[in-house]
């Protein structure tokens, strides 16, 4: 409800509005601001009501105190959301360690700081193995369901031979112009895959490309992660010592792929004998368009990349070298994350070779050679937490 007057219609509450307004010039007038002036007749009923109307001219005003307010709080607004911003990006930090998607997307971070470019591969459960119908089986590749628990980054292509040598200060490889074989036309030399390296060439070039990269390495042998205090490497037969290295699986340096991982990473999610869906390794037109074999190599290595990627972006997983593993050889585990038998004499190697025919090339296909043979087949895909 309102009264009028003759200054028009005037609130009913009059004082309230009263004590307001002198509420208001009774702290503008401690802050030294001049309240001393005329009404304003555009307010007829402020001043019917006694409430005074500052001018533009005083020294300090309510508006600009209402001002200063705002802009306090704007400040604190604009703090809490900088705080906010830093719980986010640590929350997601930390979440990252087991969030596939986070790790998609820290997946390029690897790339700029690494000399080994890494795609994120999720932990799950697939058949690892051979169907029996499957073409070219071996009674070896038993099928059987393997869950990984822990997902793991693996490098996109094999070791090429310009890494190999930036890490260790030489180039093992046979296929070189200094042995007279040159790279296909078209291909460039030190980006074709490292090869002729031993098992135990394989496991130091980890530990030196962690220490390198600040990593902590996952190998120690007699007590040290460091390879420069391991010796010589056995070149003649297997070494006990060399043998007995222990992997710190919880490490964040570079490693060798498990078997059960290098399958699961190399099927990228198919059951097919080939990781296009190709399921006859006779199929050449099918098998040549993702790997390097009998068929196709020209009898020599690749460039790696050059060949069709998998569905999780890794090339290579069939043919041009064979990829160590970090198993001994024997009859598959049960258990999940399966790591192979505690010991034996020889380590298991995957992928298949420029020299094999095709079934040798399929994703089961398991072969092993002893830890100090390197042959001009063998070379190195390395992966890491």
């Amino acid at each position: 409800m309102v009264e009028t007057s003759s200054f028009g219609s005037v609130p009913m509450d009059t004082a309230r509005l009263r004590a307001q307004g002198k509420s208001r010039l009774a702290s503008t007038a401690k802050r030294g601001c001049n309240t001393d002036v005329a009404p304003s007749t555009s307010h007829g009923w402020r001043s019917a009501l006694g409430i005074k109307r500052l001018s533009h001219r005083q020294d300090c005003s309510i508006d600009v105190d209402v001002r200063g307010v705002k802009k306090e709080n704007i400040m604190k607004n604009k703090i809490m959301i900088y705080i906010g911003i830093v719980i986010l990006l640590l929350s997601l930090f930390f979440i990252s360690c087991e969030n596939p998607w986070m790790k998609d997307i820290l997946e390029p971070l690897f790339k700029e700081k690494s000399i080994i470019e890494v795609v994120w591969i999720r932990p799950g459960t697939f058949m690892m193995g051979s169907p029996v119908g499957e073409e070219g089986r071996d009674t070896l590749e038993v099928q059987h369901q393997v869950t990984l628990t822990k997902g793991f980054y693996m490098g996109k292509y094999q070791v090429t031979q310009e890494q190999y040598q930036a890490v260790m200060g030489n180039n093992p490889s046979y296929y070189t112009p200094a042995n007279g074989e040159y790279p296909a036309g078209g291909e460039n030399q030190g980006k074709r895959s490292v090869e002729t390296v031993k098992w135990y060439d394989v496991i130091m070039f980890c530990n030196k490309l962690s220490i390198i990269e600040g990593l902590t390495p996952v190998y120690s042998i007699s007590g040290t992660t460091n390879p420069d205090e391991w010796g010589a490497v056995p070149t003649i037969s297997n070494d006990a010592t060399w043998d007995a290295v222990i992997a710190n699986w919880n490490a964040n340096g570079y490693r060798l792929p498990t078997e059960a991982e290098w399958e699961y990473a190399c099927r990228a999610g198919r059951q097919t004998a080939f990781n296009n869906g190709n399921n006859d390794w006779k199929e050449d037109a099918l098998v040549n368009a993702v790997a390097w074999y009998d068929f196709n190599s020209n009898a020599k290595t690749h460039e790696v990349g050059k060949k069709s990627p998998n569905a999780w972006r890794l090339y290579d997983m069939h043919g041009n070298v064979f990829e160590w593993c970090w198993d001994w050889h024997d009859a598959y585990g049960t258990e999940a994350d399966p790591k192979g038998p505690g010991s034996g004499t020889h380590r298991v190697r995957r992928g298949g070779c420029w020299t094999d025919a095709a079934n040798y090339n399929r994703s089961a296909n398991r072969d092993f050679k002893e830890p100090w043979n390197g042959l001009a087949c063998s070379g190195i895909r390395v992966v890491r937490q």
